[in-house]
């Protein structure tokens, strides 16, 4: 079990708990319980000193003096710090998914695909920070970061889309990572050209599929 502080600032004053880290990040998510992520017995102005937080003060600034329910507001609306342990944990493992993802979506100009350890390095020497967020979203990003040091391409299949007006919604969000154009037509459908990485156009298609009951139109684009 790792503990961390939660804290927020309401009007210049500081508020401050000792939490579990794991389950307080659940929490922040929603699927924590509060009980459990929460270790201390009071609020504290500042927890290092151990000044505790007037039951007064809470009232103001959070409309209520119980622990669990302020802890919880410092939680969700506040910062739970995250150890330089942890954050050098998690950056690994999003380094380690990217590396996934391009051995087994890149090769070199000359086709040749390369190494987990090169890819590894590439991305260390490059200083590219990975997002909390699914590598498809931001392989674009890190690709023009990395390629700076490595020569590496994916290969990509450019399809166009037509999503029917009563879907645009949901599918958009599908196709916004990877589109290039977009053309709205006067019945409310749209034409979408995207971009996808080959290794991942399967996927696309079958999410695609899933928010439009399989109606949207798609046509691959050579050339």
């Amino acid at each position: 079990m790792t503990n961390t502080t939660a804290r927020i600032t309401k009007k210049g004053q500081h508020f401050e708990i000792l939490v579990d880290l794991e389950e307080a990040l659940k929490v922040r998510r929603g699927e924590g319980n509060i009980n459990g992520a929460i270790l201390t017995e009071s609020i504290f102005t500042n927890l290092k000193s151990g000044d505790i937080a007037s039951r007064d003060l809470l009232e103001v600034e959070f409309g209520s003096s119980d622990v669990a329910v302020v802890g919880e507001k410092i939680i969700k609306n506040g910062e739970v710090v995250l150890p330089v342990d942890y954050k050098n944990e998690e950056q690994d493992k999003r380094y380690k998914q990217v590396v996934n993802f391009l051995v087994k979506n890149s090769v070199s100009p000359e086709g040749r695909p390369y190494t987990p350890d090169r890819i590894m390095s590439a991305l260390k020497e490059a200083h590219v920070n990975v997002k909390n967020k699914p590598v498809d979203a931001q392989i674009e990003e890190i690709l023009a970061q990395i390629q700076k040091i490595l020569p590496i391409k994916i290969e990509m299949k450019k399809v166009r889309v037509t999503i029917p007006a009563i879907h645009s919604g949901k599918a958009y969000g599908v196709v916004s990572d990877w589109k290039q154009d977009e053309e709205w037509l006067s019945n409310g459908d749209v034409i979408v050209t995207v971009s996808v990485p080959a290794g991942l156009i399967m996927d696309f298609y079958d999410k695609l599929n899933g928010v439009t009951h399989g109606s949207a139109l798609t046509e691959e684009v050579r050339g």
